[in-house]
């Protein structure tokens, strides 16, 4: 059987590790749908996992992208879809994991994009340079909060975006999206996530992690190649704050990137379970649970 799994939720709970144990039990092969492990470099940032730790498990959408290229949901969609078309036209499991909502919804929904207009886009991204991204989001969360949920407040690229489209069609940009139904390739959909208190202490640990093991000098090492021209790979959490920390000469002002990124990662949880709750395809395991790999075969054997 080569139907594919898709493992979600919120991150720091666990979904590269679960997926790599279910691809190594079934034979899977593994598609990424985090955005920011698309780039190159983006390592320890990102928790991508290293290389020696695949377990010889073929990976996807991992290190296309330079930091100074932009990420976008359509040019994922394409790239994925063919990835996993071709895992299954070898007779192999996609096993499709991250947290990255619309570039996952796009996968399994097929979402159809709309056109885009050059003046308007234009336009809005002139706005964006005269009021700044926050109030741009503020903007957008009056006229379409489901996007504004699953958009970083810092991401403006994908503001103007959402914008544009709701300029456009007239519509909410969540109106563009699919309506959910059967997911695409019939995928079983599994989720994974943690109580907020347990949960909370991972991601602080893992903050601490973050910066105990070089993300500070690989955000030096990412700047040499243009970081701070990357449109969306300079927006990243964890690699923003430092980039505004080296730019301040306050002696403490790390100390302060690391805080913020970890206060930013729970914010950035919160969106995400807002927006995977809504949907019902999902089969919930408990991040904790000793069972989940056997509960993800078990969802993934039952032909929806």
């Amino acid at each position: 059987m080569t139907r594919p799994i898709a493992i979600v939720g919120p991150t720091g709970t666990g979904k590269s590790q679960l997926a790599l144990a279910v691809a190594e039990r079934i034979g899977g092969e593994i598609v990424n749908a985090d955005a920011m492990q698309l780039y190159r470099g983006m390592d320890i940032g990102t928790a991508k996992l290293p290389v020696e730790q695949r377990r010889g498990i073929a990976h996807y959408q991992l290190d296309v992208l330079d930091v100074t290229e932009t990420a976008s949901v359509a040019s994922y969609q394409r790239g994925a879809a063919a990835d996993v078309e071709t895992i299954m036209g070898r007779e192999a499991v996609p096993v499709i994991v991250g947290g990255s909502m619309l570039y996952i919804q796009s996968l399994l929904d097929d979402w159809a994009f709309p056109a885009t207009h050059p003046a308007v886009r234009a336009r809005l991204e002139q706005r964006l340079a005269q009021v700044g991204v926050e109030q741009l989001h503020r903007e957008l969360a009056k006229v379409d909060a489901v996007a504004a949920e699953s958009i970083l407040p810092s991401d403006g690229r994908r503001i103007v975006r959402a914008l544009e489209v709701v300029e456009l069609t007239g519509r909410p940009f969540a109106a563009s999206a699919p309506t959910i139904g059967s997911p695409r390739w019939d995928t079983a959909i599994i989720g994974l996530d943690w109580e907020t208190e347990q949960l909370d202490a991972r991601l602080a640990a893992r903050t601490q992690q973050m910066f105990d093991h070089g993300l500070v000098h690989e955000v030096v090492t990412l700047l040499d190649k243009g970081l701070r021209d990357g449109v969306t790979a300079s927006r990243a959490l964890g690699y923003a704050q430092v980039i505004a920390a080296l730019d301040d000469p306050e002696p403490d002002a790390l100390t302060r990137a690391r805080a913020q990124t970890y206060v930013a990662t729970r914010r950035y949880v919160r969106r995400q379970r807002s927006w995977f709750r809504r949907d019902h395809r999902i089969c919930w395991l408990d991040g904790v649970g000793e069972g989940n790999l056997e509960d993800t075969l078990q969802a993934w054997r039952h032909v929806s």
